[in-house]
């Protein structure tokens, strides 16, 4: 029995549904849009509204917890249903949320819209690795996952600008309703591509902690925790670094921006070959560039066309960081992708609110430059623990009295 269960969990498509892995990375550059609209239409939306911005800022933040915590649950409450059904549902949550939020006459219903946007993130987030291995052959995974993670690079480029420009023409309502357009798009595109995906006969839905006891899982979370709050800790203060050292006006520091998420574009796709080659060498190598970066715009005097070059490198290189991370899962725990996805999603989840923390705490100690040494160290050490103790080959732990329908 053991070993049929084994047989149909590894079985893999013959050929690649890449048309649907592009409605995916669609679906994925919808949701990043939706997200992130907020942080450019603070001000309209607080005036309009009648709140401080402070307040209307929770919208971002209501999303994140409710993402944390749908990527931990969603797995098992959607095991017995078809995986197309399930995307098709979030891109369904997704419109209705715009549609809702630019429909709101108060913050509350606001808030209790962008809850449905959290839904439909943290669910699709903690599928994503499991759908695309069964989209594509195993040896394509990673570009599949590639592909579908480039839609966070062009998603988190767009929506600000799209967000302001929208907002000033026409009224912060208007963005959500243009992103509700976009939403509305890709249903059709995946209701066209998406193939059926009923649910398989395998393993009974591990456990989070069940997870974190097999080999070697927890020291590669771990791992995965470091990167990503070193990260989130530079990240969120990328304008007064770049405004700091450079000196630059608006213009230019848009340009040094727009080059950082072009160039992280660029390094998702970059990731998807490099982890054909070696996943262990992806972990590594995009962190510690990272960490490279950090280090070398605070530490070396370095002038505006070397600094606008290493923005697009720590853009590039963090690009690689969440499609490496998700193919480790895919990798690790082949029999568990959905519960281990969303296990990545609460731990990157976690790892920004920790990195604007400590970003915070750090800022105020010491200025920019405090924050670049100490999350730039963070970047190298999680390349150290990676290279010293994360394994990548599988982490099973099966007993043949966990079998169930799945």
């Amino acid at each position: 029995m053991r070993d049929e269960v084994m047989s149909a969990n590894n079985a893999e498509p013959e050929e690649p549904a890449w048309m649907a892995v592009f409605s995916l990375a669609m679906g994925v550059f919808g949701l990043l849009t939706a997200e992130y609209l907020p942080a450019s239409l603070l001000t309209p939306m607080a005036a309009d509204l009648g709140v401080t911005e402070a307040l209307a800022g929770q919208a971002v933040t209501v999303t994140a917890v409710v993402a944390l915590f749908a990527g931990l649950l969603v797995p098992r409450l959607t095991r017995d249903f078809d995986r197309r059904k399930v995307l098709l549902g979030f891109t369904v949550l997704m419109i209705a949320s715009n549609l809702l939020v630019a429909l709101s006459s108060s913050l509350a219903v606001l808030l209790v819209m962008r809850i449905l946007l959290g839904i439909a993130l943290g669910g699709f987030w903690s599928m994503a690795a499991a759908v695309a291995m069964r989209l594509v052959p195993g040896e394509r995974v990673p570009r599949a996952l590639s592909i579908i993670f480039s839609g966070i690079a062009v998603g988190t480029v767009v929506s600000i600008p799209l967000g302001s420009y929208l907002g000033g023409l026409y009224g912060w309502r208007s963005a959500f309703f243009a992103a509700a357009a976009v939403g509305g798009i890709t249903m059709i595109f995946q209701l066209f591509t998406l193939p059926g995906m009923a649910p398989r006969k395998m393993m009974s839905t591990a456990s989070v902690m069940g997870l974190l006891r097999r080999p070697g899982i927890a020291i590669g979370m771990t791992g995965c925790v470091i990167a990503h709050t070193g990260q989130y800790a530079l990240f969120t203060y990328i304008r007064p670094a770049i405004e700091n050292l450079a000196h630059v006006n608006v213009d230019r520091l848009s340009v040094m921006l727009l080059g950082f998420g072009v160039a992280n574009f660029f390094g998702t796709l970059l990731a998807g070959w490099l982890m054909e080659k070696s996943l262990r060498l992806t972990l590594i190598v995009m962190p510690a560039l990272v960490g490279f970066a950090a280090l070398s715009m605070i530490l070396l005097p370095v002038h505006e066309t070397v600094l606008m070059l290493l923005v697009a490198l720590w853009g590039m290189a963090f690009g690689g960081v969440p499609v490496a991370w998700s193919n480790w899962v895919a990798r690790a725990v082949p029999d568990q992708a959905e519960t281990a996805g969303g296990m990545v999603v609460a731990a990157v989840q976690s790892s920004i609110a920790a990195g604007a923390a400590l970003g915070g705490l750090l800022f105020g100690f010491s200025g920019v430059n405090g924050v670049f040494i100490t999350s730039g160290c963070l970047m190298f050490i999680a390349a150290v623990v990676i290279t010293l103790r994360v394994r990548v080959e599988p982490a099973q732990s099966i007993d043949s009295d966990q079998i169930a329908e799945f």
